[in-house]
């Protein structure tokens, strides 16, 4: 494996509300050097929720998408709030966007976003053993719960609607891992 760059100097370039953006001057171990820039991360974390059914059905949500100004259908998601683990995290997201809790919660993997620009990234959370129960969130209007068929994924990834990489990933993650684990 190649030793990491060398971090000659770090300073913030740009600051707003979501996100800050760092310069970094490095030295690679062949004596090159370069400037980079890139989104830091902020806070304890976020969470991407597959919640399965009981008969093999995925709860999904419609909720508006600023960055393509458009509904979208996802997987709940949302950050972990300060002294939180992220599987409370993902019950509570559970709970508020799409009026379910879980008894059953696994980790299943840390996925970076856009790491050759991005700090940030979200543990994707399966859960099973759903039940009814909704807690209040700070969504600006309702979400709509939409449950969709798990078995034909390719399907459901190639809906129109479904367009985030994140919602994707975890899918074919929660899929490949229920294949193996049961």
């Amino acid at each position: 494996m190649p030793r990491k760059p060398e971090i000659l100097k770090r300073h913030t370039v740009a600051r707003s509300r979501l996100f800050r953006a760092d310069e970094l001057h490095l030295r690679f171990s062949n004596g090159e050097e370069r400037i980079y820039e890139k989104l830091c991360g902020g806070g304890p974390g976020a969470v991407l929720i597959v919640p399965v059914l009981d008969d093999n059905r995925v709860v999904m949500i419609r909720e508006y998408a600023a960055g393509i100004h458009d509904y979208h259908l996802a997987l709940p998601k949302g950050a972990v709030d300060k002294g939180e683990t992220p599987l409370e995290a993902a019950n509570r997201e559970l709970k508020e966007e799409a009026g379910y809790g879980a008894r059953d919660l696994r980790l299943l993997k840390r996925l970076t976003l856009s790491p050759a620009y991005m700090e940030q990234g979200i543990n994707v959370v399966l859960a099973r053993d759903l039940y009814p129960e909704q807690l209040v969130g700070d969504e600006p209007e309702p979400i709509e719960v939409v449950t969709v068929d798990f078995d034909d994924l390719l399907a459901l990834s190639m809906r129109e609607e479904v367009s985030e990489g994140r919602t994707v990933a975890a899918l074919f993650l929660a899929k490949a891992w229920l294949a193996q684990n049961g």
